[in-house]
């Protein structure tokens, strides 16, 4: 069997859909999990929806724009008697009652509501391809994949989860439908594996199926060196290590979710990054391998902050101060980017959100003097050469710079 895995820019209008379904009819006769995000930049839309609750704004004119573009879809998919369209009604209703309850933290709130973006796709997908003759079931992933309560961050509670996903059944419908980015607690409560987590729910089926391969299907040609709307020329690779596509992802590369090489490494499961349009083209595959001479690879990062802690008491920077700061850190789970140290400062780089931004510097405040920088932007070149190496240190803005024998980054505004 194998996992098949389609984001949102794969299913953002009626044509991506129908495309979907040209796809799996080719597979119609194997065992297929396919895992599918939300639609089109709906976890965006999501967010605004929450944002304005929050802030006692006018969230339903927000909801009313996000219904309206799932209506449009499913207009050109379906009658106006389908019963898809009474499912996603429930849908949105269970989205705003689940804006308004009451939870013990706003993460907690974020997950109940932006995961609705992944039910209603799925849905709205699985009935499509139901309409077109391809054997399908849908599968609420929340019945089978179980995390702690680490909201926005979630950790899949790997035996358990096990455990579920092996009592798939795939004699009677042999494909089925799934939600990415999603799981539940052992209480109940819908928890997130972090934005774009798609790919890792791809691999947390893979993995417990043994599944022959995952492929993702995307609006690319495969793993490039670079994002093509920031650089031009840039190479698709055709193979790539495990370990040099796990580096990727921990620098920054948002081609595939971070979390989503180890499980399928562990068991030697091969990715494929696969072209959505054209599905004719090779592709990148991602395995256990050896590749002569990597060409340099870019990855840009952006919503940067830079915190800056500096010693008050004219002492040097000592494993003590580090301790407090990384202790800080874990507490708020927050990932380091870069960082880098002085006698008597330690600056770091972190995404910018700002709850999290703000507690942290809070904490900080009662050892250092914390100074904090928004906007940025980090550039890691991996497996640099000279003209890649000068032609970014040269470039303007440039606040902070640190390199090794493979890889440069650089903090810009």
């Amino acid at each position: 069997m194998q996992v098949f895995k389609f984001g949102g820019a794969s299913v953002k209008d009626s044509k991506g859909v129908k495309n979907v379904a040209l796809i799996l009819q080719k597979f119609a006769d194997q065992d297929l999990v396919v895992v599918i995000s939300a639609m089109g930049k709906t976890t965006n839309a999501l967010e605004r929806v929450l944002t304005a609750f929050n802030n006692a704004a006018d969230y339903l004119h927000e909801l009313s724009l996000l219904k309206e573009y799932h209506n449009n879809i499913m207009r050109e998919l379906f009658a106006p008697e389908h019963k898809i369209w009474n499912m996603v009604d429930d849908e949105w209703r269970i989205t705003e009652r689940k804006l308004k309850a009451q939870y013990d933290e706003p993460d907690q709130r974020y997950d109940q509501v932006v995961s609705q973006g992944e039910i209603i796709s799925t849905l709205i997908v699985a009935h499509y391809l139901q309409d077109q003759k391809i054997n399908v079931q849908w599968l609420d992933a929340r019945e089978y994949v179980v995390t702690d309560e680490n909201y926005r961050e979630a950790t899949v509670e790997w035996n358990t989860t096990t455990a579920r996903i092996k009592t798939l059944d795939f004699s009677k419908d042999n494909i089925k439908i799934t939600q990415g980015f999603i799981g539940r607690t052992i209480s109940g409560f819908t928890t997130t594996l972090g934005r774009d987590g798609s790919d890792f729910s791809a691999a947390i089926f893979a993995f417990c199926l043994d599944a022959k391969a995952v492929t993702i299907w995307k609006d690319v040609p495969g793993i490039m060196n670079a994002d093509p709307k920031r650089m031009k020329a840039v190479t698709v690779f055709e193979e790539l290590p495990f370990r040099e596509a796990a580096e990727m992802t921990y620098y920054g590369a948002s081609v595939i979710h971070p979390k989503t090489i180890k499980p399928l490494a562990t068991k030697g499961i091969p990715l494929y990054v696969k072209n959505f349009d054209d599905p004719s083209l090779p592709g990148t595959k991602i395995h256990e391998c050896h590749v002569e001479k990597l060409p340099p690879l870019y990855v840009f990062k952006d919503n940067q902050c830079l915190i800056s802690c500096k010693v008050t008491d004219y002492t040097f920077v000592t494993e003590d101060h580090m301790r407090k700061i990384f202790h800080a850190l874990s507490e708020l789970n927050i990932h380091l980017n870069v960082m880098q140290n002085s006698a008597i400062s330690f600056s770091f780089c972190i995404d910018f959100r700002e709850s999290k931004v703000k507690a942290l510097i809070q904490t900080l405040q009662h050892f250092f003097e914390v100074y904090y920088n928004t906007g940025l932007t980090l550039v890691t070149i991996k497996n640099y050469d000279q003209e890649s190496f000068d032609s970014f240190r040269k470039k303007p803005g440039v606040i902070l710079e640190q390199s090794s024998r493979s890889t440069l980054q650089l903090l810009m505004k």
